[in-house]
């Protein structure tokens, strides 16, 4: 497994959305100011309307990296399956999970590529952003991405941000950000990188998680299960997560059930997954595919 700190190699940033397109819109600003460049954009979409599929066609055109749009039908909360058809699109060797509400800072990539290590699954982790202070960055699009810390001091005084040492504070790869054993909290796929090679190695996520919870903690139970280790992102890799009213979470408990039982039995293997043949990617694509070359392949 090459080294991606010195080999520079592509990155693929798999972001998921549903039906919110003016929130993918600072998500997309936030990933098109990176420092690093190198990576692509590939939109797993579970199946919004035609404004979403509208901005991401306008937005692409002028875009600097590459974007790919992967869409399925409106069929409920299918995160685990719109996932597998964003991995089935990627191209790099490494995948950042991001989710479409969760805007990136400007050194989120560089910062992702510094701790990521051979069979090392990476949980980064999220400042959450008040009601009004979202309100106010959707209507204005602001540039949150990139604002001084006498904002982010202001908002944490306020009440509109959660914590606000992530936002003023760098740390290296230290030794304490390796987690021992399998550890529940962290685990969020709105913000988490790994391997490509790991996560087919067990069939990605498990499209039988339908329904808001879980099927992201399943995944790192599953990796973990594989020997895979875990880091943690923090001070290093936060988002900024746009607030929104909750899921509805019928299901969560049954979903967390599942996963500490595949904990228990040491299960490695997504029942329904990466290899279905649905995710095969051909020559010829889809008419729900949509690829866009960036200005640097024109």
């Amino acid at each position: 497994m090459a080294d991606i700190k010195k080999t520079n190699d592509l990155i693929s940033v798999i972001v998921t959305t549903y039906n919110r397109p003016d929130a993918l819109q600072l998500v997309l600003d936030g990933c098109f100011a990176q420092t690093d460049r190198n990576f692509e954009i590939v939109i797993a979409d579970d199946g919004s309307g035609m404004s979403t599929r509208e901005l991401i066609e306008r937005i692409a055109q002028r875009a600097a990296v590459p974007v790919t749009h992967v869409w399925q039908p409106d069929e409920g909360f299918r995160a685990a399956a719109s996932r597998n058809k964003g991995i089935a699109r990627a191209r790099g060797k490494y995948l950042i999970f991001l989710d479409g509400d969760c805007v990136p800072q400007r050194d989120f990539i560089a910062r992702h590529r510094a701790l990521a290590a051979p069979r090392t699954v990476v949980t980064g982790s999220r400042v959450l952003l008040g009601q009004k202070l979202t309100k106010a960055a959707l209507a204005r699009r602001l540039p949150i991405f990139e604002l001084s810390t006498w904002f982010w001091l202001r908002q944490r005084a306020t009440g509109q941000i959660n914590k606000v040492l992530p936002l003023l504070t760098r740390l290296p790869d230290i030794s304490r950000r390796r987690v021992n054993g399998f550890v529940w909290r962290g685990i969020k796929t709105c913000n988490l990188a790994a391997w490509r090679s790991d996560i087919e190695a067990i069939n990605g996520f498990d499209e039988t998680f339908t329904g808001w919870g879980h099927e992201d903690a399943d995944l790192v139970v599953r990796l973990h299960n594989s020997g895979v280790a875990r880091k943690n992102g923090f001070c290093a890799t936060e988002v900024l997560h746009l607030w929104h009213a909750h899921e509805a979470r019928d299901r969560e408990k049954q979903n967390q059930e599942r996963v500490i039982a595949r904990l228990a039995r040491g299960t490695t293997r997504a029942e329904r997954g990466l290899h279905e043949p649905e995710h095969a990617v051909e020559e010829n694509q889809h008419a729900d595919v949509i690829d866009t070359p960036s200005l640097l392949e024109q």
